[in-house]
């Protein structure tokens, strides 16, 4: 694994597909607002799931007109679709299964030796710029308090 995208590191762009169908560009997302990329390791995961429930709850600290999340996992868009309807998640679950883990290998956080993505998190700027990041081994749970610093902190600054 190569080492996860640092604050002031450039984001590369990417398009995938979301779990309903439509697709999703990074590019076209920065344009309207920040975003903030949420890599999770498997849909229906207990940590996973928790963690997406944290982000669904707390909506407005994640999602409103200046931040747009996009969770994205190496699973295919129908468990990613299965998963959002089971669990209410109405923010882009985006598939990074074909080619495997491409967008995760890029940002640093993919594990080729067991096909997943690392727990990564990336506050971006509207010009692609990483603003924060936290990257958790499989395990650990995020903690989304020092995101929440750092978004107040892009907020003051724009």
């Amino acid at each position: 694994m190569s080492a996860p995208l640092a604050v002031g590191d450039r984001a590369p762009d990417f398009t995938l597909v979301d779990h309903l169908g439509t697709e999703v560009s990074l590019a076209t997302v920065r344009e309207h607002s920040n975003v903030v990329v949420v890599f999770v390791p498997f849909a229906f995961s207990g940590i996973c799931t928790g963690e997406l429930r944290a982000v669904r709850d707390g909506l407005e600290d994640f999602q409103h007109d200046g931040i747009q999340v996009l969770a994205i996992s190496c699973d295919p868009m129908f468990a990613l679709r299965a998963w959002a309807d089971a669990e209410g998640y109405f923010f882009p679950l985006l598939s990074d299964f074909w080619p495997h883990g491409d967008v995760a290998r890029r940002f640093g956080v993919f594990n080729a030796e067991k096909g997943f993505a690392q727990r990564g998190t990336f506050l971006l700027d509207r010009e692609g710029i990483v603003r924060w990041t936290e990257v958790n081994p499989t395990g650990l749970a995020r903690d989304f308090s020092d995101y929440r610093t750092a978004l107040a902190d892009l907020r003051r600054e724009g």
